[in-house]
């Protein structure tokens, strides 16, 4: 660092998300939409701790998946909001659609991409596999390798944003950069960021009633190619900017960034080129190698688009033989989409070098010192190939021939017990008998011990309650959440039967077309005649994100049964809010301070919305009520297995993250069934039946006993968040108002 530093800076020990949300904070962004994915997750949940507190009055919208957050970002910046998003993996190819829309229009902003591998299978740690899909986007992406750097570029971005009329990223490896911390500096005053950006300027302001515009209008040729054009011009003004800014940026901070970064690099005769805080560390290996009297250097990219090939080529055209390390694979093409941009930048300008590539690092493996040495000593040797994988470990191969499986298969003959009986009435519903707790423990368990779930985590609770009632043969699809994560740990897993997971936003759409092909090979004699219950399981938000998949699901009509474990929250990313959250509760994007009580909303009635689809069967269950649960479990089985799609729900405890005691979890469940915040009922074929009334047996509590018994909503229990807590205890009164009319109890 420099030592004529002209505005004040103070030190922060804190990783990259931290980082960024203060820069965020600093610039006084309008609007931020945002859906919690891990690791980007700690900006939202930094800037809402923020906005809390007073510190900042940014809108925060949270949506209920990434492609609608991409929208609620898209619309704001038409307005004229200066706006902001974060995302990883998987939730940046779910809004993949929406970034060329915003390049293709000239609307700028500015996202975060804490880099993550994108499954599947899943994996939530950090590689490069997200960001290569933006290349093609449109959006200038600036590479940040230090958390220092995160801070930095976030406030150079929205400059170059609004200068060159273009959204720009601002990307880091998750979970190293993300979150490791570090000491770093930030400017002490406000002021001093927001007078660099400089105030917004509107080419075509769309509120200007006396001009009205017209946005996104449809194209053909030439106006789509000219269009394309003008994007093209605008990347290269950002190209021809960005050393400007960084000048300028320099003078102000004391630290001036250039396109690329070289170490040793002038007279390096052997160079290892990587992306991100595996730069840092190749560092460290350059020096033992230098040491040993080799010539090696490191060299990384501070920016992706535009390509700096000129500035890249300064940087490696004094080397003999390049290392070019990949934290993500194009396949089939030889190399990563770094590899292949550094090979036709050498052989464009004349480099001499030759060239080696590696995919590294995926899933977040680890990179040392050691492991860079290696790499340049693998470009050394000539017998190395030129394209290959690095730090591989072949993996034992189970050869399934003849060897038998840990459990014995969960067939209808071992399944069909007789502990519950369904039949069809002559009113068109249906009678369950049977169905007690006793009777229904001689169904073998197809979820196996040794699960990871928290102690009292509802999860395998209802799970158990669930497929007790199940006597048929049951497939079953989870949806990504903490059901699915606690129990396939990879080479593990709890299930005893056929089992597959996908995305949150997709599950029920997968089921669908895996129930489809499974009854039509029964038609075509291909597989076993027979009723086989397919179930998907959902909870964690998965009711958010995968709601427009489960109604489209739903009034397809597909038989299968769709099963949420409501625990209130995103639990697995670290309870973030869900639509289904109760108002008022704190969450990790719901803080409580002085500007906040918790969510702002009230909770969504799922069952309501998926009983409008007129699937036949509708129920909500708790285990508080297991013979209750195992009725309606069965009916939404027969219905699944004979007419459509069935939906049943229930309240899943989280004591994690309720902030309660796992020993009391049946008694809270029973508390939220008692103060009709979860009521218990059932709509078959359209006619609805209340299954439990406590007004009826003197058992119902105000909402605010229930609230009382968790701390994530203890604090709406007093006098200052008093209105809050009446607003939810009407909410609920209404609902259950309605609930009584409907089934003919009023």
């Amino acid at each position: 660092m420099t030592s004529d530093i002209r505005e004040k800076q103070v030190t922060e020990y804190a990783g990259g998300n931290e980082m960024a949300a203060i820069a965020i904070k600093q610039i006084g962004y309008d609007l931020m939409g945002y859906y919690p994915i891990t690791p980007s997750t700690q900006i939202a949940e930094n800037l809402d701790e923020m906005r809390a507190r007073g510190d900042t009055d940014l809108i925060m919208i949270a949506a209920e998946g990434e492609h609608s957050a991409a929208g609620i970002c898209y619309g704001a910046s038409v307005g004229g909001g200066r706006v902001i998003n974060a995302t990883s993996a998987n939730g940046l190819l779910y809004a993949l659609e929406q970034f060329p829309v915003q390049s293709g229009t000239r609307y700028p902003m500015v996202m975060n991409v804490a880099c993550r591998t994108v499954s599947g299978p899943l994996s939530i740690k950090g590689d490069h596999s997200d960001i290569m899909y933006l290349l093609n986007a449109g959006w200038p992406i600036l590479f940040a390798h230090t958390v220092q750097q995160v801070y930095d570029f976030n406030i150079i971005a929205l400059r170059l944003a609004e200068q060159v009329r273009l959204p720009v990223a601002v990307a880091y490896d998750g979970f190293f950069t993300s979150h490791q911390k570090r000491r770093c500096l930030r400017f002490a005053e406000d002021r001093v960021v927001q007078r660099f950006i400089g105030s917004k300027r509107e080419a075509y302001p769309f509120f200007d009633m006396e001009n009205p515009v017209t946005v996104g209008s449809y194209m053909n040729e030439p106006d789509l190619i000219n269009n394309r054009y003008q994007l093209h011009l605008a990347m290269r003004q950002a190209d021809e900017l960005i050393p400007k800014l960084f000048e300028e940026y320099g003078v102000l901070s004391g630290r001036e960034y250039g396109k690329v970064e070289g170490y040793f690099r002038e007279d390096a005769e052997e160079l290892l080129v990587l992306l991100g805080s595996s730069y840092e560390t190749a560092k460290e290996g350059v020096d033992k190698m230098r040491r040993n009297g080799k010539k090696a250097g490191a060299v990384t990219l501070n920016v992706l688009r535009p390509f700096p090939e000129k500035e890249l080529f300064a940087a490696c055209k004094t080397a003999d033989t390049m290392l070019v390390a990949d934290r993500q694979d194009s396949y089939g093409a030889g190399g990563g989409n770094l590899s292949i941009e550094v090979r036709a930048m050498m052989q464009k300008f004349g480099g001499h070098a030759r060239i080696k590539s590696r995919v590294y690092g995926l899933g977040g493996r680890d990179f040392f010192a050691e492991d860079a040495e290696r790499m340049l000593d693998l470009a050394l040797d000539a017998d190395s190939p030129d394209f290959d994988y690095y730090g591989v470990d072949p993996g034992a191969v189970r050869e399934s021939a003849g060897q038998e499986g840990f459990f014995a298969p969960l067939t209808a003959d071992r399944t069909k017990v007789g502990a519950t009986t369904v039949q069809r009435e002559v009113s068109g519903g249906v009678q369950v008998t049977g169905g007690s707790l006793n009777a229904t423990t001689a169904v073998p368990k197809r979820l196996a011990p040794g699960h990871g779930a928290c102690p009292g985590c509802g999860i395998p609770v209802n799970l158990n309650l669930l497929l007790r009632a199940i006597e048929d043969p049951v497939v079953l699809l989870f949806q990504t959440g903490c059901g699915m994560i606690v129990t396939t740990p990879y080479p593990k897993t709890s299930f005893k039967v056929p089992y597959l997971h996908n995305l949150f936003q997709n599950g029920a759409a997968t089921l669908s077309g895996l129930a489809e092909i499974c009854y039509r090979k029964q038609r075509k004699g291909e597989l076993p005649p027979g009723d086989i219950i397919f179930v998907m399981v959902s909870g964690d938000g998965g009711m958010d994100i995968g709601m427009g998949s489960a109604i489209g699901t739903a009034l397809r009509g597909h038989r299968l049964l769709i099963f949420e474990y409501d625990n209130g929250g995103y639990m697995n990313t670290g309870y973030q809010l869900s639509y289904s959250t109760p108002k008022g509760a704190r969450s990790s994007t719901s803080h409580v301070g002085a500007k906040q009580y918790g969510k702002t909303f009230f909770h969504k009635d799922m069952p309501r919305i998926m009983a409008a689809t007129g699937i036949p069967y509708v129920a909500t269950a708790a285990e508080s009520d297991p013979v209750d649960f195992i009725k309606k479990a069965a009916k939404a089985a027969f219905y699944a297995r004979t007419e459509g799609t069935a939906y049943l729900k229930a309240l899943s405890a989280c004591p994690l993250n309720w902030n309660d005691a796992p020993a009391t979890e049946r008694k809270v469940i029973e508390a939220g069934v008692n103060c009709c915040f979860f009521p218990l009922y059932e709509i078959e074929q359209g006619a609805v039946r209340l299954s439990y009334a406590p007004d009826e047996t003197g058992k119902k509590i105000p909402v605010a006993d229930w609230l009382a018994m968790m701390g994530r909503t203890k604090h709406l229990c007093g006098e200052a968040y008093k209105e809050v807590a009446d607003s939810l205890q009407r909410e609920v009164d209404r609902r259950y108002e309605r609930l009584k009319a409907e089934s003919g109890k009023r």
